[in-house]
């Protein structure tokens, strides 16, 4: 059915509302008749009209566990100390991990046979506590961390009243968290948590920071000849096949169907100089886009 149908469709069921002694119990509206399954009808729902942007001006920063704070003031705070620096003039939505007691709850949560979902809701605490960590060395920064209950809904709020918040990157599945297709660790982690905020509110930039220069074609703590790669699509990463990857794999199911943020960039936190660069948006790590562009 197409476009133009469907707006007569609806019409005429207006019309015919409108003699209706019971229309004050229907809400007209070109999906009020459709099945939400129908291919057709959800290629219909793409549309013309821009998705709007509600934080336009926030840069987005996932800043890993175990990458970097779970190794401690040396790497912490030289980053602390940077991202002081470029609260001066940007607004931060900072991202956590959970590290290595994330890593250390999944270990005993199958061992034990707990369910994805199960091990999704432990690996939340995890990320929060060194949310609060990291919000207390920012504390003077007037930085704030803010609960996951009520961090999507007063998110906007925050970010005009203070220069920058910081979250547990991990997405709020919980025990709905998507069963993955290999084993039972929860697919989406804080890496896509942290991205999935950059998309829903059209953030300007999603930065990685890890304890690597950005993407290698294998793990450089481990192959001292691995090259290393500045950047490349979604599409030519699949192809590549790599044995190991510096984020979340599900991301790249996740950036390709974006519709605002359609890129994101890694870099090195153990030299933070290169984060302000990074949140303005140059090339200093490795860049991983949706398209062929």
């Amino acid at each position: 059915m197409s476009e133009q149908d469907r707006t007569d469709k609806a019409d005429k069921a207006d019309e015919a509302d409108k003699t209706d002694p019971d229309a004050r119990h229907h809400v007209t509206s070109l999906l009020m008749r459709e099945s939400l399954i129908d291919r057709e009808l959800q290629r219909t729902t793409g549309g013309d009209t821009p998705t709007f942007r509600m934080l336009p001006e926030a840069r987005v920063v996932k800043v890993g566990g175990g990458s970097i704070l779970d190794r401690g003031r040396s790497a912490v705070l030289p980053l602390v100390d940077e991202i002081g620096k470029a609260l001066d003039s940007r607004t931060l939505i900072i991202g956590t991990g959970g590290g290595a007691r994330t890593r250390h709850v999944f270990s005993i949560g199958m061992d034990l046979g707990l369910p994805t979902g199960v091990l999704a809701q432990l690996a939340i605490a995890d990320a929060l506590g060194n949310a609060h960590i990291l919000g207390t060395l920012l504390a003077p920064h007037g930085v704030v961390a803010i609960p996951p209950e009520i961090f999507g809904h007063l998110l906007p709020f925050f970010v005009r009243a203070a220069p920058g918040v910081i979250f547990n990157g991990d997405p709020p599945y919980s025990i709905w968290e998507h069963p993955p297709p290999i084993g039972r660790i929860p697919p989406h982690r804080t890496d896509a948590g942290s991205y999935l905020t950059a998309e829903c509110f059209g953030c300007k930039t999603f930065t990685l920071v890890k304890d690597v220069d950005g993407l290698y074609d294998k793990d450089p703590k481990k192959h001292p000849d691995a090259e290393f790669i500045p950047e490349i699509s979604v599409a030519e990463l699949r192809e590549r096949k790599l044995e190991t990857l510096p984020f979340d794999e599900i991301l790249l199911d996740l950036v390709p169907r974006a519709r605002l943020v359609d890129r994101f960039q890694i870099i090195n936190g153990l030299k933070p100089e290169l984060l302000i660069p990074a949140l303005d948006g140059e090339h200093v790590g490795t860049m991983v886009y949706a398209g062929d562009d």
